[in-house]
């Protein structure tokens, strides 16, 4: 599979280099950047084959990786027109619709929307995608092979459910940072030093992780099996309880997928 990327970025070279470490040959993976630098530091980094602006060589392609900020995408997209043919294109700009993309490729129908999250950048990430009607089932199949080069996926059928995959795992890694913030915070109040503090926390929420990924329980029956009666765990779960913790944890994820619907709204526009 030939694959080429239209702009660079973290989330762009997280992909190349999983892609390069999966198998992918660096001479199949293209990246059209506009920085001379940007470019110079793909070709160093992985030995990719990169140009200056879009073109017949550059997009020679089976698969094109839209990764550029939303906001410069209906831009980005123009000088495309004339090279697509049967391309298989995955759009990676949070928020961005499937139609809208479409609409700014001149009705192309080939297009997979990609919902990737932060820890893609170390090859742990979760990506939510939804496809076009026009995508085939070999062509799910290829863009799952590209984006499980830095994680797992999962299909949506639904696209507006695609502001939820946002609201949970696009933005989800900051939930759990303020979670090890808070962890590191409460520890260093009850005495430790901030090593200790990091390495109780962050390590504690490796293994919660962990564990939940590996057992065929709910996680409310693990958290039960943490909280004996009477113990420290009911303590803090009972403080934590009348905080409203779990209520407003909910209520900030609703808002996130709110937000998510208003800016896709926003970012469609052509005007």
């Amino acid at each position: 599979m030939k694959i080429t990327f239209l702009g660079g970025g973290n989330m762009a070279n997280a992909l190349i280099g999983g892609l390069v470490k999966t198998g992918f040959a660096a001479s199949d993976i293209a990246v059209i950047e506009l920085g001379a630098q940007g470019r110079a530091k793909l070709r160093l980094a992985y030995g990719v084959r990169c140009y200056e602006a879009a073109s017949a060589v550059a997009l020679d392609c089976d698969a094109v990786l839209l990764s550029v900020k939303p906001q410069q995408m209906r831009e980005a997209c123009s000088p495309l027109l004339p090279f697509l043919k049967q391309q298989l294109v995955i759009s990676i700009a949070a928020g961005l619709r499937l139609a809208d993309v479409s609409r700014w490729l001149g009705g192309y129908g080939k297009i997979v929307r990609a919902m990737p999250n932060t820890p893609a950048l170390i090859g742990a990430g979760v990506t939510g995608l939804c496809a076009m009607a026009a995508v085939s089932m070999a062509e799910r199949l290829g863009a799952e092979r590209i984006l499980q080069a830095v994680g797992s996926t999962l299909w949506i059928a639904d696209e507006e459910k695609m502001d939820a995959v946002t609201a949970i795992s696009g933005s989800g890694p900051a939930y759990v940072f303020l979670f090890i913030e808070a962890l590191q915070q409460a520890a260093g109040d009850l005495g430790l030093t901030p090593a200790q503090a990091r390495q109780l926390s962050i390590d504690t929420v490796l293994g919660a992780a962990r564990l939940a990924a590996q057992s065929d329980e709910a996680a409310c029956v693990l958290r039960e099996r943490v909280t004996s009666k009477g113990g420290t765990t009911e303590a803090a779960l009972r403080t934590m309880e009348q905080r409203c913790v779990k209520e407003g944890f909910i209520a900030g994820v609703l808002a996130a997928n709110s937000r998510g619907r208003e800016l896709g709204e926003l970012l469609g526009q052509d005007g």
